[in-house]
């Protein structure tokens, strides 16, 4: 049987390959975004309830916008990607989330890695490159020169791979 110009076993190859590539796609971006956690020191069981400096907020119906200064730095940076409250208000608004859940933090963060033009990277396990692009996003990552605990790209790579990345 020939479905568009493919024989049927050639187009099931083809889907059952895509399907593939989708499989490690999703892989990538989840490790990509587990190593953002732990680079930004938010990975673990409340790491989506955390504030900039280390503090905590319950109420997931909106960004908790509280500033908090540490180490000389005032910052409005909450949730597992410590995004700021002008930086989610804008998010918010494009990508119509309605509450800071876990599940639209991690909307936000993907939107976020897609704006600084690294989500294809992330998708293909170009993770130096897709780290390099990011870097003013996270103040944690290297190069991000922002004062702040930047982490080692080895150590961020070791991470990625043990959350189940696969890297090209």
């Amino acid at each position: 049987m020939v479905v568009a110009g493919l024989t049927l076993p050639a187009l099931l190859f083809l889907l059952k390959h895509k399907m593939d590539k989708t499989e490690v796609a999703y892989k990538n971006i989840r490790a990509f975004l587990i190593m953002i956690q732990y680079a930004e020191g938010t990975y673990g069981k409340d790491g989506y309830r955390k504030l900039y400096g280390g503090g905590s907020f319950n109420d997931f119906s909106k960004h908790p916008n509280t500033p908090t200064t540490k180490w000389g730095i005032t910052s409005t940076a909450a949730g597992a990607y410590q995004i700021l409250n002008k930086t989610w208000v804008e998010l918010q608004g494009k990508l119509g989330l309605t509450d800071f859940s876990p599940v639209n933090q991690d909307k936000a963060a993907i939107e976020l890695i897609r704006r600084r033009k690294a989500l294809d990277d992330v998708y293909a396990g170009h993770f130096k490159e897709a780290i390099a692009k990011c870097r003013k996003e996270w103040a944690s990552l290297p190069g991000a020169g922002y004062g702040q605990n930047e982490k080692n790209v080895q150590n961020l790579l070791a991470i990625i791979k043990v959350a189940g990345g696969l890297i090209a």
